[in-house]
């Protein structure tokens, strides 16, 4: 790397779902062959590092991940870090390059965060959250509830063999959906119920060796 140029810093913190859809991100791109050049700090949220001056200089939500640009400045909000790196390493972008692929791809990974990944964040945080929050059956209840729309599109999407959900080629929504999933996993989860080739998508992702590294449940 030249002289003066700093390199990406991402703020992150592993199991955690956005960071981890972010750090999966990074994984896949460097598997095709693009190097990022991104360093990867940990913040330990367990021991509260996100809510202490030094984190909150970066983000004032005190939220992860952060990436930390050459110039200093700040991105705070996961989908906007993978836009950026979108946008800055455009070769092999996993987006694609036709406004065709982009949007139908940026539209299933819309589906993955909102509909899929938010709702396991609250399910897992009212029944067995690593923050230590009480234990919320009625609400555990309402979002398994409110999550079987969106899982019934996942399983109808995959109903054709695919093997990623944008068919052949990983996305973004591929990281998303994944990152949602683990986190599921540590709390000793299981929402997928009778959906087979979401089911067969899950252990085809988890298996890729691109993303052993990120993940670990």
């Amino acid at each position: 790397m030249p002289a003066g140029v700093r390199l990406l810093k991402l703020y992150m913190v592993p199991l955690a779902p956005n960071p981890t859809k972010v750090m999966l991100y990074i994984a896949e791109r460097e598997a095709l062959g693009t190097s990022l050049s991104i360093e990867q700090v940990v913040v330990n949220t367990l021991k509260g590092r996100q809510r202490e001056p030094e984190h909150l200089a970066r983000n004032p939500f005190g939220t992860l991940p952060v990436l930390e640009l050459d110039d200093g400045s700040y991105i705070m909000e996961s989908r906007a870090v993978v836009g950026y790196l979108e946008d800055k390493f455009p070769e092999g972008a996993l987006l694609g390059a036709a406004p065709e692929e982009r949007g139908h791809a940026s539209d299933v990974e819309r589906v993955c965060d909102v509909r899929v990944l938010a709702l396991l964040g609250g399910y897992v945080h009212a029944t067995k959250s690593p923050l230590g929050l009480p234990a919320n059956p009625e609400k555990a209840a309402e979002i398994e509830k409110s999550l079987q729309t969106p899982l019934d599109y996942l399983e109808a999407l995959l109903g054709d063999g695919r093997p990623l959900l944008l068919v052949d080629r990983v996305t973004p929504a591929d990281c998303t959906l994944a990152a949602g999933l683990q986190f599921l996993r540590w709390a000793e989860g299981d929402l997928m119920g009778d959906r087979p080739n979401l089911r067969a998508w899950d252990a085809r992702y988890r298996a890729r060796e691109s993303v052993q590294a990120v993940l670990k449940w």
